[in-house]
């Protein structure tokens, strides 16, 4: 099997497109669709169904595409390898994490560390979702909830906790709730996404309350944390965030309410086989370093 013509069906079946594989390639997409024929003709199977809205890969396809993903990883894996053997750490390291810490904490203070490691390029995958670093489709996570996916080593970072935020123009307006009872009369803003949708989502101020209270409907519902802020600054209402959403805001008052607050364990995570990663050491220790002295 010619390897350059696996490599460009790897990419297509990545991308779904043609195009949108031959702008990673930096060929034409008529070239990457002759490689994909030419790959076809030798293996005698047809690997995409072609249609006038994308590509769909075929079962034979999705055999061969399993396999080309895992060659892939393993092939970055020994790439990442080579490149901790030097004294140094240097070579590309992929992050991921939700949105919102991405976008509010952690892009801010990236360039500390490219100025730290300026031998380490960086990637972050902006994911609410779960990337497979088993498949190396990031090297490293942070999580906002306990992992389950089996052979990674995991290192908490620290406890997030939540609390109640209102601008100060809101508060003048609308008063400061002390109780439960008190927020009944206000309006709430509340976050419906992501990892974090399970600890503060539309139903959790109803359930506090205990049985029988009535259903307290949002005033508004965001499904970003960088959203939340928004609203929140802008005297919108009052929300529950987490400490880190509002870091450095002076618009922002935290609002001490008689009530239980929910709180998040943030994890780092990476795969078992990167142990000896200088990049995710150096990685790693940065983090701890920031988190223990930010309001995370």
């Amino acid at each position: 099997m010619d390897w350059d013509k696996l490599r460009v069906f790897y990419h297509v079946a990545e991308a779904g497109s043609f195009t949108k594989a031959g702008e990673q390639l930096n060929l034409s997409q008529s070239a990457v669709s002759r490689q994909i024929s030419a790959l076809e003709e030798n293996l005698q199977v047809t690997l995409f169904h072609r249609h006038a809205r994308g590509l769909i890969v075929t079962e034979q396809g999705e055999l061969l595409y399993r396999t080309a993903r895992e060659v892939f990883a393993r092939i970055a894996m020994a790439e990442a390898r080579l490149s901790d053997s030097k004294d140094r750490p240097d070579g590309h390291l992929t992050v991921t994490a939700t949105t919102g810490f991405s976008t509010i904490w952690l892009l801010p203070r990236i360039i500390e560390f490219m100025d730290r490691y300026p031998e380490i390029s960086i990637s972050i995958r902006v994911e609410d979702g779960e990337l497979d670093l088993s498949m190396r489709e990031a090297d490293v996570a942070i999580r906002m909830t306990r992992p389950q996916q089996p052979d990674l080593i995991l290192r908490h970072l620290k406890t997030i906790h939540f609390h109640f935020y209102a601008a100060p123009s809101y508060l003048k307006e609308w008063g400061r709730p002390r109780t439960l009872q008190d927020l009944e009369k206000h309006r709430l803003i509340v976050y419906d996404h992501g990892p974090l949708a399970g600890v503060v989502n539309p139903d959790w101020l109803p359930h506090s309350y205990g049985s029988g209270r009535p259903q307290r409907r949002p005033a508004l519902t965001v499904n970003s944390m960088l959203g939340m802020r928004r609203a929140v600054e802008s005297g919108l209402g009052i929300a529950i965030l987490p400490d880190y959403v509002l870091e450095g805001s002076d618009r922002k008052v935290r609002i001490e309410v008689d009530a239980p607050l929910p709180t998040a364990e943030a994890y780092f995570v990476y795969p078992e086989e990167q142990r000896n990663s200088k990049r995710i050491t150096a990685f790693r220790d940065f983090l701890l370093e920031k988190v223990a002295t930010s309001q995370f």
